[in-house]
């Protein structure tokens, strides 16, 4: 159901709706156009927003990238990119780590023909949570999101669940984020985009925007 907040927040995204769009469509192009390596560095990022500021955290990729280092580097010269991030020595391991799940005998990188393999979307986050270090259902669904499959999926971070509470959508925010909590609390934003009509990737980044003053990744 609508409440006093919702009729705000409505109007907030009439006057954003199309940027929303616009960096909707940027996602789903990354993995339209972008190559193994594309993919790889979108996966990469999302293992190094816990706790630390996303732009932070896209400007060491972008770094890493540049460099080569992310593609070839050991732990140990990953880690002095990464000081703008917490966590920088767990991340580090956890990158190299990635490297060596998607990358393939010849050291040729497999990220998107990987991923191209699963039959759903749900799918293929229960793999990332499963198997790839540093990756929680909200990083997963996050990176899932930034290469364009996001319409069914929700990134539950305490902003997102703050603005959630204020929506009515849930009662309070959790002390802790199980599992089985999250995929509760997503079924109910699921529920509720459908009710007042905005997307569920929409309703993502208006929630965020809302927070931030910013639509980033």
């Amino acid at each position: 159901m609508k409440n006093t907040y919702f009729y705000e927040v409505e109007k907030i995204y009439e006057n954003i709706k199309d940027r929303i769009e616009s960096r909707l469509e940027d996602y789903r192009r990354v993995w339209r156009e972008g190559d193994n390596k594309a993919v790889y560095c979108e996966l990469a990022f999302c293992i190094l927003t816990p706790q630390s500021k996303a732009k932070n955290a896209w400007k060491a990729i972008s770094e890493l990238r540049d460099s080569k280092i992310l593609f070839t580097g050991t732990e140990d010269e990953i880690l002095p990119f990464l000081n703008i991030v917490r966590f920088n020595k767990t991340k580090a391991k956890n990158l190299y780590l990635l490297r060596q799940q998607m990358t393939n005998e010849k050291g040729e990188f497999i990220t998107k023909d990987f991923f191209s393999s699963f039959n759903s979307i749900l799918e293929m986050r229960e793999w990332i949570v499963k198997n790839i270090r540093g990756m929680s259902y909200k990083e997963a669904s996050h990176f899932l999101r930034n290469v364009g499959f996001g319409k069914e999926l929700a990134i539950l971070d305490r902003h997102i669940l703050k603005n959630l509470v204020a929506l009515e959508v849930i009662e309070v925010i959790p002390k802790t984020l199980s599992p089985k909590l999250y995929k509760e609390i997503e079924e109910k934003l699921k529920k509720y985009c459908k009710e007042v009509g905005i997307p569920m990737d929409n309703m993502d980044l208006l929630l965020w925007y809302l927070e931030a003053k910013d639509i980033f990744k």
